[in-house]
């Protein structure tokens, strides 16, 4: 729900039509319905222009991620198509989460750009007016290029390193997810052939003929019954790379400290250069090595009106000088204090998220145990009436 404005939110479906993109590819467009009879269509393209919107304009915020474009982290058995139906209904119950996600947000609920995506078709104009793409290249080049901050926030470094870590844990429980899934598969499959072969012996035999067709049709049940469980299973990994994608939402959140950090440091140390420079023309004590003090030794001291105009101008950059620190201590103690509001929040929507996934699909796992012992209970039975 968007606070306030009693909309409800849901992803209805999602159509493949006739509109090409830039490349001549057919695209799919997703049926962004507000529940209402006002529904929009909308691109996964678009989705993504949203969401860059919002991590420019809120850099102290874990935005919510998308959902994965293309199947990754999958059993081999299982089609890592971008249109394969059951793919696209996981990813249109992700599109539908990723919005609720950003409308239940303290902060980003009320975004205008949000309502204009949800309300209007021609949104994208508002975001152009926004001017929001120049930062976003303005982003791009600060955070691409190499620098090192002298005195970041620690709680920020634990926070990057946490978000590492986060990753890598994930990634090798979706890897070794896959993987059982793959044995899984096989031994489910085989349990045809023993349909197979209980079908074609009860033909041959008058006592035990029934029993062992019968015994023949539950393994078969059983073989068929792996393809939905794992495709149920597909849902609650779906939920994992959530949290896989969470964890780069994250880091950017403690880039962006690092980065404004950076900019702090680089202006403190212009504005002491500058004073520096205003002591040294002052008194006329040169405490660095500079060709321009060098020259002055060999080739005699500047006029006095070159010196007055040198020293104005200082006096100008360092006025300049120090509301630019002024600005970017304000600007990084107000991204610190709102990111870490933010980064707690985060937490604890993680911790819950996480718990919930993790009972859930260990209920799943154990519901199929307990399906296969009845499987073979019933074979039992069949058997015993032989």
């Amino acid at each position: 729900m968007l606070t306030g404005s009693g909309m409800e939110i849901c992803v209805a479906e999602a159509e493949k039509r006739s509109g090409k993109n830039a490349v001549n590819m057919q695209e799919t467009f997703t049926h962004a319905d507000k529940c209402s009879p006002d529904s929009l269509w909308r691109r996964y393209s678009e989705f993504e222009l949203l969401r860059n919107y919002l991590i420019v304009t809120y850099p102290y915020i874990v935005v919510p991620p998308l959902p994965e474009k293309r199947a990754e982290f999958v059993w081999h058995k299982l089609s890592a198509d971008n249109m394969d139906p059951d793919f696209v209904e996981r990813r249109r119950v992700g599109l539908e989460n990723f919005l609720l996600r950003v409308a239940s947000h303290p902060v980003l609920s009320n975004d205008k750009i949000l309502y204009h995506f949800l309300t209007e078709h021609g949104w994208k104009e508002a975001v152009c007016e926004t001017g929001f793409q120049a930062k976003v290249d303005s982003r791009l080049r600060a955070l691409s290029a190499t620098f090192r901050v002298r005195n970041p926030d620690k709680r920020f470094m634990e926070m990057k390193h946490y978000s590492d870590e986060l990753q890598s844990h994930t990634s090798q429980l979706l890897r070794a997810r896959a993987r059982v899934a793959d044995r899984l598969y096989g031994v489910y499959k085989v349990h045809g052939n023993y349909g197979r072969v209980f079908s074609e012996w009860s033909a041959i035999e008058k006592e035990m003929g029934d029993g062992l067709q019968s015994a023949g049709h539950h393994m078969d049940a059983y073989a068929a019954s792996i393809d939905d469980i794992l495709e149920e299973e597909e849902h609650y990994a779906d939920q994992l790379k959530e949290y896989l994608s969470y964890a780069e939402a994250l880091r950017a959140v403690c880039r962006k400290h690092e980065l404004s950090q950076f900019e702090l440091e680089m202006a403190s140390q212009d504005l002491i250069s500058k004073k520096q420079q205003r002591e040294e023309l002052t008194t006329g004590i040169v405490r660095t090595f500079s060709f321009k003090g060098m020259t002055n030794k060999l080739f005699g001291q500047e006029a006095p009106e070159q010196r007055e105009a040198r020293l104005k101008l200082l006096e100008e950059l360092i006025a300049e000088g120090e509301e630019s620190v002024k600005e970017k201590t304000v600007e990084r103690e107000e991204h610190v204090e709102r990111a870490w509001v933010d980064m707690q929040r985060f937490k604890e929507q993680k911790d819950k998220d996480l718990r919930e996934a993790l009972i859930s699909y260990a209920v799943m796992q154990i519901s199929m145990c307990k399906k296969g012992i009845q499987v073979w209970g019933n074979a039992k039975e069949c058997f015993l009436k032989m």
